[in-house]
């Protein structure tokens, strides 16, 4: 049995974040009713057309949903909407500031009506405070929450390549979501999660919100680390480059005496702590920079995991997507979507004994007439709301 099989979760989601959650959701067995605007679907659709004519987006975060097109701003899809909560267990919205409130779904509302519901409202700043109706997209959150400050060179911020706030939030909303099925299963009761953008990525920034209350933040170090030396990236004699990374004092004497081959620079006092080390950084990056000149990148890399030296090869994306360690792990897998089957990766929780499903990825509104039959809305009705448009 799936962990979650026999939990419904109706969202009214949109882009990454709620979307990114639902599927986690999903990949442990919950269904996921994703409603849709009509015609165009959720505007990640639209994203890109680089997968077999779909969008990478969409692609990675709605496997295994059901798609429900309807246009909230309609009655009758209004009353669907009842209908689906009635007998749903999770409602997860994240639509613009206030939308869902203003169509009569805010959080207190959907609670009164249904006491034992996990409503959880994904937003860019949160339900307060003087941000609540600001407008929010990753990399505008991003800056807000200061990541533009530590991520980037010395001369030029840089957002992170990722998703990362809408990741961070989606997780948050994700592991709410289970603590509050846990909870409700304990009290009977539901609950109601405010997740933000903001205050999720405010927590994977508390790093260097510490290390700034001692006086000043830790500076952009690029690919470098800001607090930690060495720690980063070092060309070898072939041109390619090799990262490394040190965490304590007994390393670095390895790595001088059997990756450097100069273990007497383990103890000269420019290196002898890493405050030091990070005082001195250019000096150090030059001594190793000069140790690996005369060496290939095979052979850097044999040296440091003979010292027992954490590192790694830069791999662009195609080489990580045939990476031997995911062959080795069997972790791709083929999903169904409307263009055919697709690779996708496995999902990480990597359950013992047991097979995560990967469903298919729904084209817009398949599901539409076989949600609308369970709640007893028959197909002469289903066809005259296609012709109006509110489904």
């Amino acid at each position: 049995m799936l962990p979650l099989e026999g939990i419904t979760v109706v969202a009214v989601e949109q882009a990454v974040a709620a979307p990114f959650a639902t599927r986690q959701l999903a990949d442990l067995g919950a269904r996921v009713i994703k409603i849709e605007r009509p015609g165009v679907g959720d505007f990640a659709r639209a994203y890109d057309r680089t997968v077999k004519g779909m969008s990478s987006h969409f692609v990675w975060l709605n496997r295994s949903k059901e798609s429900l097109t309807l246009d909230l701003k309609r009655p009758e899809a209004i009353e669907v909407l009842r209908g689906l909560l009635a007998r749903a267990d999770v409602f997860m919205h994240n639509l613009a500031p206030g939308a869902m409130a203003r169509l009569g779904f805010g959080s207190e509302a959907v609670r009164r009506a249904y006491p034992r519901m996990i409503v959880c409202e994904v937003s860019g700043y949160g339900a307060s405070g003087p941000y609540r109706d600001k407008k929010a997209y990753d990399l505008l959150v991003q800056s807000e929450a200061g990541v533009l400050a530590v991520t980037g060179t010395e001369d030029e911020p840089a957002k992170v390549g990722i998703s990362v706030a809408d990741i961070a939030a989606g997780m948050y909303a994700f592991s709410g979501v289970l603590a509050a099925l846990l909870r409700r299963q304990k009290t009977g009761e539901g609950s109601a999660l405010d997740v933000s953008l903001f205050d999720s990525l405010g927590e994977w920034m508390s790093y260097p919100a510490y290390y700034t209350f001692g006086g000043s933040p830790p500076p952009r170090s690029g690919a470098r680390h800001a607090v930690i030396a060495p720690y980063g990236p070092y060309a070898a004699g072939d041109g390619k480059v090799v990262y490394l990374g040190l965490q304590n004092e007994r390393e670095w004497a390895r790595f001088c005496a059997e990756a450097l081959g100069r273990p007497e620079t383990a103890v000269d006092s420019r290196f002898s702590s890493n405050l030091r080390r990070v005082e001195h950084r250019d000096e150090l990056d030059a001594l190793i920079t000069k140790a690996f000149s005369t060496l290939t990148a095979d052979e850097v890399i044999a040296r440091l995991e003979a010292a027992q030296i954490a590192s790694a090869r830069m791999n662009t994306v195609q080489e990580f997507i045939d990476h031997p360690q995911l062959a080795a792990r069997n972790r791709w897998r083929e999903v169904a979507s409307p263009a055919g089957h697709i690779r996708a990766l496995a999902p990480p929780f990597n359950f013992d004994g047991m097979e995560i499903p990967m469903g298919a990825i729904p084209d817009v509104g398949e599901h539409t007439d076989a949600i609308l039959r369970e709640l007893g809305i028959e197909g002469g009705t289903v066809a005259e709301w296609r012709r109006a448009g509110i489904v």
